[in-house]
């Protein structure tokens, strides 16, 4: 009972708005993080398990995974269907034959100010370029999530 209550009702306003305003700092991250946490410990036959053996005995991703996959859920977005149009001078593609996984890779800008490295284009750029060839090159927007999942699920 206790976790179709967190998904239902916690989780939700532990993820508003994350892509927009998403946590910089590692104490922030670990305060939403301990939220979680707290609600697997209260799952009867999950209390001596450790956090990551429970997340995986439940099949759900930690906060920061949740994060990670909304935001490269949006880049495809960007990149590929709902919203090419708008989308088109967010990311810098590189133009390379040499590229390892998958064809489609992001470039990353420079930038001096660390402010600007927290920003949504470079957050996802090197986890984007990361993604195998399968992932990226998904004819749908469900088969993305699905081929994402699988991904994220082999990331420790």
């Amino acid at each position: 009972m206790i976790l179709p209550l967190y998904l239902a009702l916690m989780r939700l306003h532990l993820e508003y708005c994350v892509q927009l305003g998403s946590p910089q700092h590692k104490k922030d991250m670990d305060v939403l993080e301990r939220v979680q946490r707290r609600a697997t410990k209260m799952i009867r036959g999950l209390q001596c398990l450790s956090y990551e053996d429970s997340l995986r005995e439940l099949g759900l991703f930690s906060l920061e995974k949740r994060r990670l996959r909304g935001d490269l859920i949006a880049a495809c977005q960007y990149l590929n269907r709902a919203y090419r149009k708008d989308g088109e001078g967010l990311f810098t593609s590189v133009c390379s034959d040499r590229t390892r996984g998958n064809s489609s890779k992001l470039k990353g800008g420079r930038f001096r100010l660390d402010i600007r490295k927290k920003f949504f284009t470079m957050r996802v750029v090197k986890h984007w370029n990361r993604l195998p060839r399968e992932a990226v090159a998904a004819p749908s927007l469900e088969m993305f999530k699905a081929r994402l999942d699988g991904a994220l699920s082999n990331l420790v």
